[in-house]
């Protein structure tokens, strides 16, 4: 009989997760080579940060406008299908960009439309790929777990790619970095024709109108309070927080002095802090205290970032940012785990998408807002200013905590979670 995994690995019992992880992570390495590479070639190709600003709002912009309508049929949808479909797109998008890089013309416009596709097909992704981690996870004790090792494969690869991606671009360019993605997509796609996935039984009730079903999961995201404080609070920080990652070629270069080699460090540190974090919750066996954790996650956050927009030291930098990864994270994947946590099953798609909204869809209103700031005040004092902000939705948030618990308390207690007697008494 197979020895059982360590606490910290629960998830990874589970076949089609297994192979959900390792697709994924080979994957994400390819993804993160490929963002360090398109702001790398567009920062050569123009030198503005303003710029920087706009390619992260075309990225991301679609996702804003289409991931609610893609969460209805996300919720209607086999949603391994929906991710099979988006992976051999992405594998294209990356295909197109390596090979008019590799042939030297490439453009600034054509590198803004191929944002703008992939952040349409990331309208789809994302919300599919949340909803479909339950559909992995026979034991749904095991789902925070799942959670937070879909965070660390994410930050792991985020350590690697970066810093990987700096290497390839100073020894061979751009373009290689975007034809090994395209290749690494091929590991998902494998993953997921691999799963044994169980068809989902009809619901028996005829399919309501699209507007319908989208007006349903609105409702459900404004009106529930405790759902509706986490996406506000993440959209904040996606806002005024997460725009330092656009500006960091800006900071590498005219700040810190240094080149692609520095980038890729700078960005590896992030992914080491994030990692750290998401191992930890990882190692966590319930979700109670996640709501403190996102508190002081989000406070720590603004702290760290007008640490780093003050430092003129590489070194100092790169010992910032691991702190500054490390409660970013922390404070994205407890949201992630509470909100999946207290969903209900059928409006999991639509409240996903709306998760996905708040935290890509919103980025690039901050993207463009930290292009414009950045080129009036810079990329130091834009950032310092998004990290005040973090600080004061985090003190909000705190003071919003006593209400939050009284409104999840029966929820736990229905799952299980927290027995119903202490619902009860702190209800």
């Amino acid at each position: 009989m197979a020895a059982p995994r360590p606490a910290l690995l629960r998830a990874l019992r589970h076949r089609n997760y297994r192979l959900f992880f390792g697709g994924q992570s080979l994957s994400l390495a390819g993804t993160w080579i490929t963002r360090i590479a398109t702001s790398w070639l567009v920062y050569r190709l123009t030198g503005s940060a303003l710029i920087l600003g706009v390619v992260g709002f075309c990225g991301q912009i679609p996702t804003l406008f289409l991931a609610p309508v893609a969460g209805v049929f996300v919720d209607r949808w086999d949603r391994r299908r929906v991710l099979l479909v988006t992976q051999i797109l992405s594998l294209l998008q990356s295909l197109a960009l390596g090979v008019l890089t590799l042939l030297g013309v490439i453009t600034v416009a054509e590198v803004l439309a191929l944002q703008v596709v992939q952040g349409i097909i990331n309208a789809f992704d994302t919300p599919a790929r949340q909803a479909f981690v339950v559909h992995m996870i026979e034991d749904r004790a095991d789902l925070p777990n799942a959670i937070a090792l879909n965070s660390s494969m994410v930050n792991g690869s985020r350590i690697v790619g970066p810093s990987v991606g700096g290497l390839i671009i100073a020894a061979v360019g751009e373009g290689w970095c975007f034809m090994i993605d395209a290749v690494s997509y091929l590991a998902v796609i494998a993953s997921l024709l691999a799963m044994r996935i169980e068809p989902a039984a009809p619901s028996g009730r005829p399919a309501a109108r699209i507007s319908e079903e989208l007006k349903v999961g609105f409702r459900y995201v404004t009106r529930f309070v405790p759902v509706r404080t986490l996406l506000l609070l993440l959209a904040l920080v996606s806002i005024m927080g997460m725009p330092y990652t656009v500006l960091m070629p800006a900071i590498a270069t005219r700040v810190l002095h240094g080149g692609a080699h520095s980038l890729g460090f700078l960005m590896g540190a992030t992914g080491v802090g994030a990692l750290v974090a998401a191992l930890y919750l990882a190692s966590r066996h319930t979700v109670i205290g996640l709501g403190r954790a996102i508190a002081a996650a989000v406070i720590t956050f603004g702290g760290g970032l007008i640490a780093f927009g003050f430092s003129r030291s590489f070194l100092l930098s790169l010992a910032i940012l691991p702190v500054v990864g490390a409660s970013f994270m922390l404070a994205l994947a407890a949201t992630n785990t509470i909100v999946q946590t207290i969903v209900e099953e059928e409006l999991r798609g639509r409240v996903m998408a709306f998760y996905a909204m708040a935290f890509l869809g919103t980025a690039p209103i901050g993207s463009l807002l930290a292009g414009v700031l950045a080129d009036r005040i810079g990329a130091p004092a834009t950032i310092r200013l998004g990290g005040a902000a973090c600080i004061v939705g985090g003190i909000a948030f705190a003071f919003r905590l006593p209400r939050l618990r009284e409104l999840i308390r029966p929820i736990y207690a229905r799952q299980g979670i927290i027995p119903l007697p202490a619902a009860e008494s702190g209800a």
